[in-house]
C-alpha cells in the first residue's frame, strides 16, 4: 500500500546571507517525514522559477511570509492524499497550480522546498537514503569543482568573472580530491596575505578577490595549485563561472574591473587566450543568456577541449538544452534545482542534457543552508560533478561531508573520470 500525504508545513528560516528562505516539512500518513530548504541565487537567469518576496521595509523587503502561506494553504489542501512516491503526480499538482515558468503566483522557493521535501519523504518511507531512492547502486561520486575565489554578484563585483575554482582531475577518491583543493585553499590564502590584509570571503566561502583584474586570479590560483606542491593541469586544474549575462549587453562585454568593452569577438579571444595560457577544464557562461551567437562561436572553437557549461543560458530546462544541442551552443549542463522550480523538471534537464552526451553539474547557489538534497540528487542522477561554492563555511561543507558519508556507505566507490564528455 503507498504512503500517502497527511501533512504539509512550511516555515521561515534562514539562508547564508541572513535572508529569510523557505522550509518545509512532508509528513506521510504512515509517519515518514521529508524536509527540505530552499536555496536563492544572486546571479540569476531572467526565464528561471524565482523566488517569491514580501517586499516593504522589513529585512530589506526579502521576507518569504508569503511564500510560506503559500504552501500552508495552496499547497498543502492539494497534496493532502497525493501518493508520496510518485514525484511526478505531484510536481504536476505544483505546475496546475502555477503554470507560470517563473513560478510568479506561488513563488519559486515554495515550489522547490515543497517538491524536494515530497522526494525526502518518499525515500524516508521506503526507510532508504534519498540518493540510493533515486539510484540503487551508485557506480561513481560527483567529481568536486570548489571556489577557491570568489568573484562577481558573490563579491561586490570587485572583480567580473563569479567563481574561480579549481577540480582534482587526477585521484579517483573524494577525500583525497577534498584535501588537494583545502590545500590550494591554504596556498592561495597565503599567497593573498603575504600581499596585504586578509579581506575575508566572497558569498559562497572562496578568498576574497583582493586582485586587480580577472586575469592576475587565474595567475594567482595556478601559482596557489604549485604553491599547495601539485602540478596544475596534471593534478587540478581550473573552471571559471563567468557568469557573462551580468556584463553583457547587446553583444558587448563590459568589464569594469578594466574599466572597458569588449565587442563579442574580442572578449570570445580573451577567453581563448587564457585557455591557451592556464589550465583551465570549464567555463560557464562565457557569453552572455541572450547572446546565443556568442555562445555557439565559443563552443564550436572551444568545445572540443573544454567543458563548456551552460547556466543563465539554459536555466535547467528540458527544451533550451535541446534547443542548445541543435544549436551547437554550450556542451554541459549545470543543474540547479531552484531554476526548475521543481523536482521533476530537473530530472528531465538532466535527462535531456545526458540524452545529447552532455557532461552534467548538480550545482549549489550562493544563498545555501545545511540543506544537502543537491548531494542527494547529484550521487542518485550520477552526475559527472558537484558545484557547491569553497571548502569553508558550514552551508558549503555540509554538502561535502554529505558526500564523505555517501562513500563510506558504499564503501568506497571511485569519482566520475575525467576527461569528461566534451573535453580532449
Amino acid at each position: 500500500m503507498s504512503a500517502v500525504i497527511a501533512d504539509v508545513r512550511a516555515r521561515e528560516v534562514w539562508d547564508s546571507r541572513g535572508r529569510p528562505t523557505v522550509e518545509v516539512d512532508v509528513t506521510t500518513a504512515t509517519g515518514a517525514l521529508g524536509r527540505a530548504i530552499a536555496p536563492a541565487g544572486a546571479s540569476r537567469g531572467s526565464a528561471e522559477a524565482t523566488d517569491l518576496r514580501d517586499g516593504g521595509d522589513l529585512l530589506g523587503g526579502f521576507g518569504v511570509r508569503r511564500a510560506v502561506d503559500n504552501v500552508n494553504t495552496v499547497i498543502r489542501s492539494a497534496l493532502l492524499g497525493a501518493a508520496v512516491e510518485d514525484q511526478t503526480a505531484v510536481d504536476n499538482i505544483l505546475d496546475e497550480l502555477d503554470p507560470s515558468p517563473t513560478r510568479e503566483a506561488l513563488g519559486g522557493n515554495a515550489t522547490v522546498a515543497t517538491s524536494l521535501a515530497v522526494l525526502h519523504a518518499a525515500a524516508a518511507a521506503r526507510g532508504v537514503p534519498t540518493w540510493r531512492h533515486l539510484t540503487a547502486n551508485p557506480t561513481h561520486l560527483p567529481r568536486p569543482q570548489i571556489q577557491i575565489i570568489g568573484g562577481g554578484a558573490h563579491a561586490a563585483r570587485r572583480v567580473d568573472l563569479q567563481d574561480f575554482m579549481v577540480v582534482p582531475i587526477a585521484t579517483d577518491r573524494i577525500d583525497e580530491a577534498l584535501t588537494q583543493v583545502a590545500e590550494v585553499y591554504l596556498a592561495v590564502g597565503a599567497l593573498l596575505l603575504a600581499r596585504g590584509p586578509a579581506l575575508g570571503v566572497a558569498d559562497e566561502g572562496g578568498h576574497w578577490p583582493a586582485v586587480r583584474n580577472n586575469e592576475e586570479a587565474l595567475e594567482l590560483l595556478t601559482l596557489g595549485i604549485e604553491r599547495a606542491g601539485f602540478v596544475p593541469g596534471v593534478d587540478l586544474a581550473i573552471s571559471l563561472d563567468v557568469a557573462a549575462s551580468e556584463f553583457e549587453d547587446g553583444g558587448r562585454y563590459r568589464l569594469e574591473s578594466e574599466d572597458r568593452v569588449y565587442e563579442r569577438s574580442d572578449w570570445l579571444n580573451v577567453l581563448s587566450g587564457w585557455l591557451d595560457s592556464y589550465p583551465i577544464v570549464a567555463i560557464e557562461d562565457p557569453a552572455g543568456e541572450h547572446d546565443p551567437v556568442g555562445m555557439r562561436d565559443f563552443t564550436k572553437r572551444n568545445g572540443g577541449r573544454v567543458l563548456v557549461v551552460g547556466d543563465d543560458y539554459i536555466v535547467t530546462t528540458a527544451d533550451r538544452i535541446r534547443t542548445a544541442v541543435a544549436d551547437g551552443a554550450c556542451n554541459t549542463a549545470l543543474i540547479k534545482v531552484n531554476q526548475a522550480g521543481t523536482v521533476t523538471h530537473t530530472r528531465e534537464a538532466h535527462a535531456a542534457a545526458r540524452a545529447a552526451g552532455w557532461s552534467t553539474i548538480v550545482s549549489a547557489r550562493s544563498g545555501e543552508t545545511e540543506d544537502t538534497s543537491i548531494v542527494d540528487l547529484a550521487v542518485g542522477w550520477q552526475a559527472d560533478i558537484l558545484k557547491v561554492g569553497s571548502i569553508t563555511r558550514s552551508e558549503r561543507t555540509a554538502k561535502w561531508n554529505e558526500l564523505l558519508r555517501i562513500d563510506e556507505v558504499l564503501g568506497g566507490i571511485p569519482l566520475a573520470p575525467f576527461p569528461l564528455r566534451g573535453s580532449s
